[in-house]
């Protein structure tokens, strides 16, 4: 048995498809969703999401967001989310040196709190790459 995921962010539909199970990272830590999970609304936290659909894997950097589960249907509103095989690490790296060179600037407040969430989600997306790319080439 299945259920439909779907993974929504403001930009585009991420992910849609009926897996077997899915771990979310979640405020108050990671939970794993399979079919007929009783319902439930959380808090997705930044970390890293995992969708299961029979022997396949596949991880996910996700910032966070809101998780609905309800009827066999699981709907994730992130704030952002990519693919692993989908970071570009050399972009990602980029973006993080970037976020650190305006964050030792003098800047505004807004500047520093944008620059900062583009270091944490750089971070993130290197974390996950890394170690999806890992695990892949063993």
């Amino acid at each position: 048995m299945t259920f439909l995921l779907e993974i929504i962010t403001p930009e585009k539909e991420i992910y849609k498809n009926d897996v077997d199970e899915v771990i979310v990272p979640t405020v108050t830590g990671e939970i794993t969703i399979l079919p007929n999970h009783s319902p439930l609304l959380s808090k997705v936290a930044p970390g890293e999401l995992i969708v299961k659909k029979g022997q396949k894997e596949e991880p996910m950097a996700i910032t966070g967001g809101f998780l609905e589960v309800f009827n066999n249907k699981v709907t994730i509103l992130a704030d952002y989310a990519v693919r692993a095989d989908n970071i570009e690490i050399a972009r990602a790296e980029e973006a993080k040196k970037r976020a650190e060179k305006i964050m030792q600037e003098k800047v505004g407040e807004r500047d520093f709190a944008e620059a900062e969430a583009q270091l944490r989600r750089s971070l993130l997306e290197l974390k996950v790459a890394k170690k999806h790319r890992r695990s892949t080439a063993s």
